[in-house]
């Protein structure tokens, strides 16, 4: 199918004189059909004349009931393993279809406020106050009620090759010396931690090698670094372990989910809650090891 006979979002509500989020609305309650070229959402333009005629006065207008449980799907974003753990207990108890998106932290948000996914990981860490998530989430979604709840706590730091022959140990590291660096793309919670880092420490990221250089994922990062394409990348303890290379922990940061809180998500939310303080969940997690749980389903911000 061409893109000449389809049309992106914000042209279907051009098209429609609607706002983007009243399209996307009608995405996520299986209205309007769509399909996707990359990471862009697309209307055929047959799904699009379908739904028009069928609101046409004196046609026969559509059912307002919801659809079966069995046709819901909703969609969790982000790239740890504990998330698929956590689809696979919503589609058990909810029987309801999980899908995943692997976007890094501020995509997955800024694709749940467009309405484009129900939940959405983070783990961006906030230099002037040292906590994590909340500040963001607090200006991003200022106009929406919502619920961030932790899932795990994990340790985050530098990939470095095995035996660590560079001897890197800390952020001022890169004050004195000169490594090659993978980075993360932009708006990842990984990418966050060194460019707060960076700010704190007062380096410039124009002086560090390979700063532009992106990797979209901790597996593609460390990978890099294991192939000795990179001295260094920001990634996560697991990762490092399986890539086989030294990790260099840095900073414990909070892995949490967030869900606006609506009445839509009432019965999702109750479930979500329900799975992450279960000990049959938390034993699964456990197992996969690198995981703190102790704050697993720990509500650690709710507005009014």
């Amino acid at each position: 199918m061409s893109q000449e006979q389809s049309y992106t979002i914000e042209e279907v509500a051009q098209l429609l004189k609607v706002s983007k989020l009243t399209i996307y609305d009608l995405v996520k309650k299986g209205d309007l059909p769509v399909f996707r070229v990359g990471r862009q959402m697309r209307v055929d333009r047959a799904d699009l004349q379908s739904y028009i005629q069928k609101r046409k006065t004196g046609a026969t207008p559509p059912a307002v009931t919801s659809p079966p449980k069995s046709q819901q799907k909703i969609i969790i974003s982000g790239q740890d393993f504990v998330l698929d753990l956590l689809a696979k207990y919503i589609e058990k108890r909810q029987a309801i279809k999980v899908l995943r998106s692997h976007e890094g932290s501020l995509n997955g948000v800024m694709a749940m406020y467009n309405g484009e996914c129900d939940i959405a990981s983070l783990h961006m860490y906030d230099g002037d106050s040292g906590d994590y998530n909340t500040p963001y989430l607090k200006k991003i979604f200022v106009s929406h009620a919502f619920l961030l709840i932790n899932v795990i706590t994990r340790r985050a730091g530098f990939y470095v090759q095995k035996g660590n022959p560079l001897h890197i140990h800390s952020f001022d590291d890169f004050k004195t010396r000169s490594f090659q660096l993978i980075n993360r793309e932009k708006g990842s919670g990984a990418r966050t931690l060194l460019d707060e880092q960076l700010r704190i420490h007062q380096i410039k990221p124009s002086t560090i090698k390979g700063y532009d250089n992106e990797g979209r994922s901790h597996i593609d990062v460390a990978s890099a670094v294991a192939n000795g394409h990179a001295d260094i990348g920001i990634g996560i303890e697991k990762i490092a372990k399986l890539m086989n290379i030294d990790f260099v922990p840095v900073v414990k940061e909070r892995y949490d989910i967030v869900l606006f809180k609506t009445v839509e998500n009432e019965a999702l939310i109750r479930a979500v809650k329900e799975i992450l303080t279960a000990a049959d969940f938390q034993a699964e997690v456990a197992a996969l090891g690198d995981y703190d749980i102790s704050q697993m389903g720990q509500i650690i911000y709710e507005t009014l």
